[in-house]
């Protein structure tokens, strides 16, 4: 069972669910998020999720829309999202890298677990090396910390955890219990020390496109091959048509069909972070276990509809 996974391991879900919220002092908002930055949009087949979660989503419209617009102008913005379907808006956003939810455009199942080779040796103490910002992957690392593990936070000096500079409590729940390194992988030095920690894990935690690691020359498929348990979150999984996308909670949310319909709003706040990094934490876990290597291919929008159920969802329309 899931709380055996956790070994002994007691987590409240919907704590852990609205810790965010809390933190900031925030509530709901309707059709815009909790965190105020998603909102939900007519297309022209149906609603969608514009995240305008970092200055450069905002300064990416015009090219979404394929329009001179401004920005600011949000009756021209929606005017112009109501033109395009959904799919084509998905498609240029994924091109831009903004975070743009669609229904019907999430994986089918929340996890894909790939078997790799058996752990020479299972450690009393499992070291993580985690790569990961915001709340997914340092959720995972904080209950791999709290279940035992030595969790190393590895930051880049060029783009430290964005949750840094969000509620301080927050970013301590999640982190406290952690050890901290900031490497600059432009570097030699940098770069080796990267390679050092991955090849010491048992488990590795990273929340960032496939391509980001690779071009570290990290390959997840090797270290799986090694005995390290990999847990690699992304918005849309590893392989499939929005792959190559860019996803935060809320949008990921409303393309796994995660929303409420009448009338059209957000539930809760960035719900599919959350539950990602407890799946994976279970995950993670339950490979430990085993004593088997694992690609653990998990996304915030498959989680998204597996939370949705589709049976409700259809019920809904």
């Amino acid at each position: 069972s899931m709380r055996e996974a956790l070994s002994g391991l007691v987590v409240e879900g919907p704590v852990l669910v609205a810790e965010r919220a809390v933190a900031a002092g925030l509530g709901r908002r309707g059709a815009t998020s909790v965190g105020g930055e998603a909102h939900l949009v007519e297309a022209a087949d149906g609603l969608v999720c514009l995240n305008l979660a970092r200055p450069d989503d905002v300064a990416s419209i015009p090219a979404l829309l394929e329009s001179t617009m401004d920005p600011a102008d949000w009756p021209a913005v929606r005017r112009a999202v109501s033109l395009l379907a959904g799919a084509e808006l998905a498609k240029r956003a994924d091109l831009l890298g903004m975070p743009l939810g669609v229904p019907g455009t999430a994986p089918d199942r929340p996890l894909v677990v790939t078997i790799g080779a058996d752990r020479a040796e299972v450690k009393r103490q499992p070291l993580v090396v985690e790569f990961g910002s915001l709340w997914a992957a340092p959720l995972c690392g904080a209950l791999l910390a709290r279940a035992g593990c030595r969790v190393v936070k590895v930051e880049s000096v060029q783009r430290p955890d964005g949750a840094r500079r969000g509620p301080a409590t927050f970013f301590e729940s999640l982190n406290g219990a952690k050890e901290e390194i900031s490497v600059d992988p432009s570097t030699a030095d940098g770069l080796e020390l990267v390679h050092m920690l991955v090849d010491a894990a048992d488990v590795v935690l990273e929340a960032s496109r496939p391509r980001a690691l690779a071009h570290w020359g990290i390959a997840a498929a090797e270290e799986v091959q090694r005995g390290t348990v990999w847990a690699s979150i992304t918005g849309y999984g590893r392989t499939g048509p929005r792959s190559g996308g860019v996803a935060f909670g809320d949008d990921a949310a409303v393309s796994g069909g995660l929303m409420l319909h009448d009338p059209p709003g957000f539930v809760a706040d960035a719900v599919p972070d959350p539950v990602t990094g407890l799946l994976a934490a279970v995950a993670v876990q339950a490979a430990l276990a085993d004593g088997v290597g694992a690609l653990l291919d998990l996304s915030l929008a498959g989680v998204a509809c597996w939370l949705a159920d589709p049976q409700v969802d259809q019920s809904a329309d």
